[in-house]
């Protein structure tokens, strides 16, 4: 666990290599489900914010990356990661793909809005990955319809 606030504290580091490499530490603690709910949901919105406010395009990235990773073994609401959704309109191509992977992770009927107007991107794997996003929000739509009926 003290490795995780290592990471954390890191996040804010004067020096961007630093910085991106907390990000993956965070992610590998993620991925292997390492912390528990409460946790998680601290550093993914630590992550968020380090998204939307990190000036160094490869550590944005590794923050998406890691916070994607969470969604393996967490379940964590829209709210939590919707700040990401802000940035969008000024992201560069791989940081869309991973927020529009994100969105539509959290399983969440209201990122709808945030994700369609990516449906029509001029790049086609952002578009693709706008698709597959809905895609996963209607699939998990269509399921709870099928088990409440």
């Amino acid at each position: 666990m003290n490795d995780m606030f290592e990471a954390l504290e890191a996040l804010t580091d004067r020096d961007p290599d630093r910085r991106d490499v907390a990000a993956d530490v965070l992610g590998d603690r993620l991925r292997g489900a390492a912390i528990d709910a409460d946790s998680a949901r601290l550093v993914v919105g630590r992550l968020v914010s380090v998204a939307v406010n990190e000036p160094v395009t490869k550590v944005r990235e590794s923050a998406l990356n890691s916070i994607s990773e969470a969604f393996n073994h967490y379940r964590l609401p829209l709210t939590l990661v919707e700040p990401a959704a802000v940035a969008m309109p000024t992201m560069e191509r791989q940081l869309l793909v991973h927020t529009l992977y994100i969105l539509g992770a959290t399983h969440d009927p209201q990122a709808r809005p945030l994700i369609e107007p990516f449906l029509r991107h001029p790049t086609p794997e952002v578009r693709e990955e706008a698709r597959l996003a809905a895609a996963e929000i209607t699939a998990v739509e269509s399921e709870s319809l099928t088990h409440n009926s």
